[in-house]
């Protein structure tokens, strides 16, 4: 029983990092408009990102390696501009996106 728990969690964590890849390839390709919320706080998270706190309707996101926090908001309007900005920053600090432990 066990070994089928750990079989099938094996497989959902391959399953959520080919999600997390597309994802990336998609907004790599200059698709910044079609990834929903969720996909792209995983793949903020991919990259190493901790979500430290919520207020009001912004998430804080740090990263060690990042001296600024990253603010992300799940209302409509605004993820298409926080998208590019954090594409900026992976690329400005050659972050990469972290295997599951």
């Amino acid at each position: 029983m066990a070994r089928a728990v750990a079989v099938a969690l094996g497989s959902a964590e391959t399953l959520l990092a080919r999600s997390q890849q597309r994802a990336w390839t998609r907004l790599a390709a200059g698709n910044v408009r079609n990834i929903g919320s969720v996909e792209f706080y995983r793949l903020v998270e991919a990259f190493g990102f901790r979500l430290r706190r919520v207020t009001g309707g912004h998430y804080i996101y740090r990263h060690s390696d990042v001296p600024r926090p990253s603010s992300l908001r799940p209302a409509r309007g605004s993820k298409p501009c926080q998208i590019p900005q954090f594409l900026e920053m992976v690329e400005e600090h050659c972050l990469k996106m972290e295997r599951r432990r």
